[in-house]
């Protein structure tokens, strides 16, 4: 700010009171138009700086050139699929950050030398060498499921993870009951008529009325719920918190009653997190204490099913149908059984999808790591032993960043 003050004396700077300097001063920092230079500087390699303007009426006019830091840039890799429009977004946003699209391509080179990461890695990574190197400050996951880097070295670091839970909960509760109502109406046996050109009646069921159990009320499951009320079922859940029971949910029960939900539902929602406590714990104790007739849906993760016992409960009818949208392998295997079960209704993992979903994301991201930077609380900060955001934590949505933006 020196350097400002005496490149501008000749505006007649040392005649103006000292308040008003310093407000001048300020409106024309905020203000400023920043042009962030790499390579060599004043005649020095590997610097970075900052070129500081404002804009008057006829011309652009060059106050200082800055040094910021004696190192490059710190680096913000992205690992989801953004456009140009994304990456001028970023760089708009977080000025003083080098924006690096690596892309799945290019994300496990670049992973290491990254000082923040927004994304989600769907190819193998060493997260282990990036805690290592000591770069890592931030990990924005693009996903509200986190088993993709909440691996033991990120668990036992200091480094703040967040996910997008909440994020796409529209989308996930419109693909929750596209699924149950695909089931519910044997929409898989009719697809399959349709390609022999069969017009022929089957038995369908019924929605109305049905006790629903949603086996985790975070984001997600708060909003299946709110879907699901208008159409009087009996709705109740269970969730690691079970605090804050919404007026659309009867009861809201701890984790450990899974199997009494189990026995009280026709249909059991999956919307739970994927930790190690989760994994495979729908097996076949839970089926058995499903009600015969009744349906599983699951928009949660592949893992948090025994997929043997899924098959094993479908074949034998006690389970009357299933809609799946995760798997526990992905893509799901050509010669699984679930593809020739009659009442099985599997997507490939879309239930976040959305037109909007990388605008949403990019919004989103920019905005927590502005507020990282500046110091603020973070949104969807995960407890990392739990593997979601705890309850206190500010959850997002959609409304809420595109006001904060």
């Amino acid at each position: 700010m020196a350097e400002a003050r005496r490149d501008i004396q000749s505006l007649g700077w040392e005649h103006t009171p000292e308040m008003l300097r310093e407000h001048v001063l300020k409106v024309l920092w905020h203000n400023a138009r920043f042009l962030s230079v790499r390579g060599t500087v004043a005649g020095k390699r590997n610097e970075s700086a900052t070129i500081l303007a404002f804009l008057l009426p006829e011309h652009m006019m060059v106050i200082s050139v800055k040094y910021i830091s004696r190192r490059p840039m710190e680096k913000l890799v992205l690992c989801y699929p953004v456009k140009k429009k994304h990456l001028e977004q970023y760089r708009q946003a977080l000025p003083e950050l080098e924006v690096i699209n690596a892309g799945q391509e290019g994300i496990a080179d670049a992973l290491s030398e990254a000082d923040y990461f927004v994304g989600h890695a769907k190819v193998p990574v060493d997260w282990d060498l990036a805690v290592q190197h000591g770069h890592l400050k931030m990990i924005q996951s693009s996903a509200a499921g986190l088993d993709h880097c909440l691996v033991p070295s990120v668990i036992a670091s200091d480094i703040p993870v967040c996910s997008a839970s909440g994020l796409f909960a529209n989308q996930v509760a419109e693909q929750t009951l596209a699924l149950l109502y695909g089931v519910v109406r044997s929409l898989p046996t009719f697809f399959r008529q349709g390609l022999n050109r069969e017009f022929v009646r089957r038995p369908t069921d019924d929605l109305h009325g049905k006790r629903v159990g949603i086996v985790g009320l975070g984001g997600n499951g708060r909003r299946i719920a709110e879907l699901l009320a208008p159409l009087r079922n009996t709705i109740r859940a269970t969730d690691f918190f079970p605090t804050n029971k919404p007026e659309n949910v009867a009861e809201l029960w701890e984790a450990e009653r899974l199997v009494e939900l189990a026995s009280r539902s026709d249909v059991l929602i999956l919307a739970l997190p994927l930790n190690m406590s989760t994994r495979r714990i729908i097996g076949s104790e839970v089926f058995a204490a499903m009600p015969k007739g009744s349906y599983l849906i699951n928009v949660a993760r592949g893992q948090v099913v025994d997929e043997t016992e899924l098959v094993n409960a479908l074949q034998s009818g006690h389970l009357a149908g299933a809609g799946l949208d995760v798997t526990e392998s992905e893509p799901l295997q050509t010669d699984s059984p679930l593809w020739g079960i009659p009442n099985v209704l599997i997507t490939p993992h879309v239930g976040a999808q959305s037109r909007s979903r990388v605008d949403d994301s990019t919004r989103f991201a920019c905005t927590n790591l502005r507020r990282f930077l500046d110091g603020k609380p973070l949104w969807n900060q995960v407890d990392k032993r739990l593997g979601f955001p705890h309850p206190e934590v500010m959850y997002c949505n959609q409304e809420e960043i595109k006001q904060s933006s």
